[in-house]
């Protein structure tokens, strides 16, 4: 009788364990299946509210991966409000739940369920949507009073660097930027110009010729400027004629405009396609007779808001631009003292946006991009397609300016550097 108990109790504990390690087995592969998020930690959840049941108790987070997670709330929860940037909790005041709306920043502290679907918040901190808007609508307009253009000269001894920029009347202006004590960041190589994307750099790394973008304190006369941000990066621009385009690997092919070679354009989310809209060549001053034809204000000058388009690779909805990805400040060709002083960056901002299946064969092209290694392969940035135009009026002023003509016609970086969404700030 002992020995058939004892049988019996090793026969339960050898069945219990397996049984444990099975649930343990099952744990760990919901675990893994989940797809990480950073948003989502064992203790909180970061993202923007996007509901709020106060008679629930629960507010609704979405994060930026796209993760939804209930917090739950209770009459132990406690909630604060911080500045935008803020770390320091020190300084965040306390405020209830009735004061938290949708659309507001929001991290909820509390042990997270294992699906990641729920946490009983224990804390909620909050930065406010108004809040949030008007720190980003201040440093754009601080990064717009800056300086940026094209390098024209950098001074290694003192640390400055010299920054030209180009209005669509083709006055230019030049501005001296001390950037000893600046933070400096570079885009990298084939990739889309994001703030986020911006690497740390180092002086020395910024050459002649590179789109620049610097947020400081300018001079009262506009001709220096103390940078505490630097943003630059090797930009290029490609023009040529399509000859394929595949929808399905969002490539296009073209041959150079320059060099009559093949080359290849990669087209992510973010890159956007533009259309020259019909007429613009009055805009310009008179189309391939170049500059000094008849004033603008033709068909093209009604056509500055795009028409609505459609979802799709390599494009974006009407006016945006990739986050960071601002007018890099020089302008391209312009009729002199046809279209005011703007740049051309901003007048392209208003270009209608097409999709790649939009483009055609024989199309003519203009692009920017960030090149990498391979000469052959350029990720799209901004493109534009119907540039015969543009070309036209570049080749026109580059005569008149008595510069020799480059093969195959244009100095493209020369004509339109920081035209195409170029180094802009966050």
């Amino acid at each position: 009788m002992t020995t058939f108990h004892r049988g019996r109790d090793k026969t339960v504990r050898t069945l219990s364990i397996l049984f444990s390690s099975l649930i343990l087995v099952c744990s760990v592969v919901v675990i893994c299946a989940q797809t990480p998020d950073p948003g989502i930690k064992p203790t909180t959840v970061s993202g923007k509210v996007s509901e709020i049941n106060a008679s629930a108790g629960q507010i609704t987070i979405k994060t930026a991966a796209g993760s939804v997670v209930v917090a739950s709330v209770s009459e132990k929860t406690t909630y604060q409000r911080v500045p935008p940037g803020e770390t320091d909790l020190s300084k965040a005041e306390q405020i209830t739940l009735t004061e938290i709306t949708v659309g507001d920043g929001v991290v909820a502290r509390g042990y997270v369920a294992a699906d990641q679907k729920s946490v009983p918040a224990q804390r909620i901190i909050v930065v406010s949507q108004s809040e949030i808007a008007k720190k980003a609508t201040a440093e754009k307009m601080a990064w717009a009073r800056g300086a940026r253009g094209i390098v024209s000269s950098v001074n290694p001894s003192t640390k400055e660097v010299t920054v030209t920029s180009r209005a669509l009347n083709g006055t230019t202006q030049t501005v001296i930027v001390a950037a000893d004590k600046a933070t400096i960041k570079r885009y990298p190589p084939d990739s889309i110009p994001k703030y986020t994307n911006a690497k740390p750099a180092k002086f020395e790394d910024i050459k002649v010729k590179d789109q620049f973008n610097a947020k400081g304190t300018k001079s009262e006369d506009g001709t220096h400027l103390a940078a505490e941000e630097v943003l630059f990066g090797t930009f290029q621009i490609v023009g040529g004629t399509v000859t394929s385009i595949d929808v399905a690997t969002n490539e296009v092919k073209i041959n150079d405009l320059t060099t009559k070679k093949p080359l290849t354009i990669n087209f992510k989310p973010e890159s956007i396609i533009r259309r020259l809209p019909q007429g613009m060549a009055m805009m310009f001053g008179g189309g391939a007779g170049g500059p000094g034809g008849p004033a603008g204000g033709g068909p093209g000058a009604g056509q500055g808001r795009p028409q609505g388009a459609g979802e799709g690779q390599g494009q974006r909805a009407e006016g945006q631009r990739p986050q960071g990805a601002g007018p890099g400040g020089p302008g391209g060709p312009g009729g002199p003292g046809r279209m005011g002083a703007g740049s051309m960056a901003d007048l392209l901002e208003r270009w209608p946006t097409i999709t790649i299946n939009e483009l055609k064969v024989g199309d003519t092209i203009l692009m920017s991009s960030l090149p990498g290694s391979d000469p052959t392969q350029f990720t799209a940035i901004q493109l534009v397609t119907g540039a015969e135009t543009l070309l036209a009026l570049a080749a026109a002023r580059q005569q008149q300016g008595g510069q020799g003509r480059q093969q195959g016609g244009v100095d493209l970086n020369g004509s339109f550097g920081g035209m195409f969404g170029g180094v802009g700030g966050p």
